[in-house]
């Protein structure tokens, strides 16, 4: 074979590798950027299944400290229900006119004691509602009876049958209440 031959040869041998080569770039460019397409896909749902996820423990996060505020603003409700009819019962025992010295040091010592429960209810945000001579609120009042007074508004309290209370912004139990027709 002459040189002219060999490299005649050797030129159809190059060119038909280069389109193998060419076709073989081709297909793996194609699959490449399928690859690349795919991935690009597969990360935008991780980054979307990731802030989703990100957004949810963000918004537990507000409400389990919303929730522990709001426990621990009303954490003694519970007790201040309890300790309410003790209140009353003071409260009724205090009313008790006598002009027996021992019956008036029992009263002084059952006022020391209501006086420092009530400190103690104030100090944790239980207010007494105030009531009589008020305009009737249905929020904080419930009235138990009407009766026309001359003289008198209508819709003012009279007479307030039982305190109410609140503790910070929350009624605990509406003032019961005797309003003006």
């Amino acid at each position: 074979m002459n040189e002219k031959d060999v490299n005649q040869t050797v030129n159809e041998e190059v060119e038909a590798t280069e389109e193998v080569v060419e076709t073989v770039e081709v297909d793996e460019i194609a699959e490449l950027t399928a690859k690349v397409e795919e991935l690009t896909k597969a990360l935008a749902d991780a980054k979307n299944d990731y802030y989703k996820a990100y957004a949810d423990a963000e918004n537990r996060k507000k409400r389990l400290q919303q929730d522990y505020e709001t426990n621990m603003k009303y954490r003694i409700q519970s007790f201040a229900l309890d300790i309410l009819p003790v209140l009353d019962n003071f409260e009724r025992a205090l009313a008790v006119k006598s002009d027996d010295e021992s019956i008036k040091n029992y009263l002084t010592g059952f006022k020391m004691i209501y006086d420092g429960l009530m400190n103690a209810l104030q100090k944790e945000g239980v207010e007494v509602i105030e009531a009589k001579d008020k305009p009737f609120d249905p929020n904080v009042h419930q009235a138990l009876m009407t009766e026309k007074v001359e003289g008198v508004e209508a819709d003012i309290v009279l007479e307030e049958l039982q305190k109410g209370y609140k503790l910070k912004d929350r009624v605990i139990r509406p003032s019961y209440v005797k309003v003006s027709e």
